[in-house]
């Protein structure tokens, strides 16, 4: 190949984000959950929640980094267009088996009678999957048409969220709803699906440059990163605009902008580091990003479930911080014993811990 930046679909800077990401999401959920509910007035809090605010953007983005290497790459072993929207319409089931699976599981373990509606909340997971098959259809063009028609789709998506916002929804079903219309409590399309839209984009651009042009071209990530965050800013502080009504929190263009900036300049920072200032060898945070799924489903039930009862709505700041480093900690046991299982189960064998029979090896692969 002549171009192509990486012939596999893991980057160690993506995997970087991604374990970022984890970690903000962490600390953000432990806040929510066992901070006493009159400090959440504080700025500790605010902090916390402000940055936790992140890490859907940034999942979102990264799965659709992912399903432009996708795209690329069953272009380039020639299957036909049609067999290239259904690898794609795969992926999208995929994710849509695991939102609802995710969700069964919840509903189960909060005990009986739970809603059986929460079953189908439209969660971060259920966006992946309705995005991804929305945006299927780009399968159909090569990978440097995707940079521009997925920036300008998710440019639109943005745009138009305040309008379907202020459209009437009340005859459409409220499952439909959730998926479309922007709403505090449910991951719609509107906006959330720009940042898969952004991310094919993004992720189409790191697959057509040149290895050797890596570098200039998370330059220039870096400086459109700092433009969006100081322009949508501006504009969010001024008085113009172009719509009738706008939450800045919920359908905001500026703000949906405003973190793809942000994402843009964390990508070209941990391709910074990972070159220049990373060492060899394990990192924990690498180790959150390539486990990233493992440690969102795991932790929701840790943090919101009954495993933590004793300590919901009932720490102090201090108490919770420390909460939050034990169950980064706890998470990073977790997420290390599932990626070195194999080297676990030798060691059950060697002391004799294990009931089953030791896997037959000497064949080979």
């Amino acid at each position: 190949m002549a171009k192509g930046n990486t012939s596999s679909y893991r980057l160690e800077y993506l995997d970087w984000v991604r374990g970022i990401g984890a970690v903000i999401m962490l600390q953000g959920h432990v806040f929510h959950s066992f901070l006493r509910p009159e400090l959440k007035t504080t700025g500790a809090y605010t902090l916390s929640q402000f940055v936790g605010g992140m890490p859907p953007a940034l999942f979102l983005f990264l799965t659709g980094v992912t399903l432009a290497f996708l795209m690329d790459s069953i272009e380039r072993k020639g299957m036909a267009p049609r067999q290239r929207v259904l690898e794609s319409l795969r992926r999208a089931g995929y994710l849509f088996f695991l939102a609802f699976a995710f969700r069964l599981q919840l509903w189960v373990f909060t005990g009986f009678p739970a809603p059986w509606q929460g079953i189908l909340k439209v969660d971060v997971l259920n966006c992946m999957g309705i995005s991804i098959a929305a945006f299927s259809v780009m399968a159909l063009f090569n990978t440097a048409q995707r940079i521009r028609l997925c920036a300008v789709l998710g440019l639109g998506i943005a745009l138009l969220s305040p309008v379907i916002s202020q459209m009437n929804w009340s005859g459409v079903p409220w499952i439909v709803r959730n998926y479309l219309v922007p709403d505090y409590n449910s991951f719609g399309i509107f906006p959330w699906g720009a940042y898969l839209a952004f991310g094919v984009s993004a992720g189409s651009v790191i697959r057509v440059i040149p290895r050797d042009a890596t570098a200039r071209c998370m330059q220039w990530a870096a400086l459109i990163g700092g433009a969006l965050i100081l322009v949508c800013q501006y504009l969010a502080n001024s008085s113009f605009t172009i719509y009738a009504k706008s939450e800045f929190w919920l359908n905001s263009p500026a703000q949906v902008l405003t973190k793809v900036g942000v994402l843009l300049l964390m990508v070209s920072f941990a391709f910074l580091w990972t070159r220049y200032g990373a060492g060899e060898g394990w990192s924990w945070i690498r180790q959150f990003g390539v486990t990233s799924l493992l440690v969102y489903w795991v932790h929701i039930e840790l943090v919101y479930g009954h495993a933590s009862w004793l300590f919901k709505d009932s720490l102090t700041v201090p108490q919770t911080i420390l909460a939050a480093v034990v169950v980064i900690l706890l998470m990073l046991g977790i997420s290390t014993m599932k990626t070195h299982r194999d080297k676990w189960q030798d060691l059950l064998y060697n002391f004799g811990w294990s009931f089953t029979p030791r896997p037959d090896t000497s064949a080979g692969d």
